[in-house]
């Protein structure tokens, strides 16, 4: 692991819940209604619930197990003699307790039963990264959503300017100032900014229908999100250092229980190729008459021994089938250790080139504001056709609606460096 990230010192750890930090009720609202109505986190809650099975499954070859045994027969029996026939029923019975142990001399039920409780954690592990993905799902589209609904309005009120210049420049040509030529360009404006406003509306709907999908409702369904304006990330939260990954993302912990869980049986078939020694005890009885029923017990204890002799090389392949599986799981928690660094080191490297970006924009917003007033000022007096008027709407516009988009791209980056930090 890197001592620290490349552009942050290290510095405490993130916090957590992190979408409390944007300040909105709404999203935390809709948050907790993901974390508990999500489809794919009540899949891992039943994942969790089969993985807890299987361990106490397995858990249980640690204690003798106990059989009750009962029969019960009945027969008549009809017999001639001089004196004459006789019939008479015979009635038996047994009830026993049968119980079986395995001396796990070589550790192959401690190795079977750990392994199980390690794949459970990992599967709880697993369940907190599904939430950790669902939570900045839901935060995603919530920006999504707002954003769409800002670039809406912008383009409504760029509609209405492009409007108030194809006005002035109609009556121009009425008066014979200018030719058509300077009409039907102003009108292509109007038409394009008006045919972008469908568009958004489209891409708002379709993260309405996710957002409703995460939140386990049907799509269409009312969300009430009324925020106008996308919240602008505060300071950088501490990103600690790399190796605090190994302790707070949930998949980086599951793989590393992955594959702690995969050594467990690589022990557990090694140990499965040496004898194996069992006790059976048994305690039955079985009497004519029910008043002597505890006299009647029989008890019997016996061992055996079982030692693979000859299996076809099945326990050998078992063996080196497990332990490379175990090379598997160690090479995915190296990727999965080297990407939990990696999206640090991307969500930070974004966001910090990203903010650079948008002052940059803002700047040659502003010249871009002072530029369209010079030429409109000329074309008004005459000193200039309507190409440098035209030029300087579209840049104008066209910058507007950039630094929406790089805004709601930065509200996004640092999501993606919340759930990078394991929040």
């Amino acid at each position: 692991m890197p001592a620290a990230y490349s552009l942050f010192p290290p510095e405490g750890t993130p916090p957590d819940p992190w979408w409390q930090h944007f300040e909105d009720p709404e999203l935390d609202r809709l948050v907790e209604e993901a974390l508990s109505g999500d489809f794919g986190i009540m899949a891992a809650w039943a994942r969790l619930r089969q993985a807890q099975a299987l361990a106490v499954q397995a858990g249980a070859a640690r204690y003798p197990e106990v059989d009750l045994e009962a029969g019960a027969a009945a027969s008549r029996q009809r017999s001639t003699t001089d004196a004459g026939a006789e019939t008479r029923g015979l009635q038996e019975y047994d009830l026993g307790i049968v119980s079986s142990y395995e001396l796990d001399i070589w550790g192959r039920v401690r190795s079977t039963t750990e392994a199980a409780r390690l794949a459970s954690e990992a599967t709880r592990e697993e369940l907190g990264a599904a939430a950790m993905s669902v939570a900045a799902g839901v935060a995603e589209r919530w920006a999504g959503i707002i954003s769409r609904r800002m670039q809406q309005r912008l383009l409504e009120r760029q509609l209405e300017s492009s409007r108030i210049y194809l006005e002035l420049v109609e009556l121009r040509f009425r008066k014979g100032m200018v030719g058509a030529l300077d009409v039907l360009q102003q009108r292509q404006v109007v038409e394009e900014i008006r045919s972008q406003i469908p568009l958004v509306q489209a891409e708002e709907a379709l993260l309405m229908n996710e957002l409703a999908v995460l939140l386990g409702r049907y799509p269409g369904a009312g969300i009430g999100i009324t925020r106008s304006e996308i919240p602008v990330p505060d300071a950088l939260p501490p990103s600690g250092i790399p190796a605090d990954l190994l302790a707070l993302r949930p998949d980086v912990r599951a793989a590393g229980l992955r594959l702690s869980a995969a050594d467990w049986r690589v022990a557990a078939a090694r140990a499965n190729r040496l004898p194996a020694v069992r006790l059976t005890g048994l305690g039955v009885y079985g009497a004519d008459d029910l008043d002597r029923l505890f006299d009647n017990w029989i008890l019997q204890l016996a061992g055996d021994l079982t030692a693979p002799l000859f299996d076809g090389g099945r326990r050998r392949a078992e063996v080196d089938l497990q332990q490379a599986l175990a090379d598997e799981s160690l090479w995915n928690y190296r990727s999965t250790v080297y990407n939990a660094v990696k999206e640090v080191e991307d969500a930070l490297s974004s966001e910090h080139h990203r903010r650079e970006h948008i002052r940059i924009l803002e700047t040659r917003l502003t010249t871009a504001d002072r530029a369209l007033a010079q030429a409109v000022e000329r074309y008004r007096r005459g000193l200039s056709d309507y190409l440098p008027v035209l030029t300087q709407i579209l840049a104008y516009q066209g910058l507007e609606r950039d630094i929406v988009l790089q805004r709601t791209r930065l509200l996004i980056d640092r999501i993606g460096l919340y759930r990078a930090l394991g929040g």
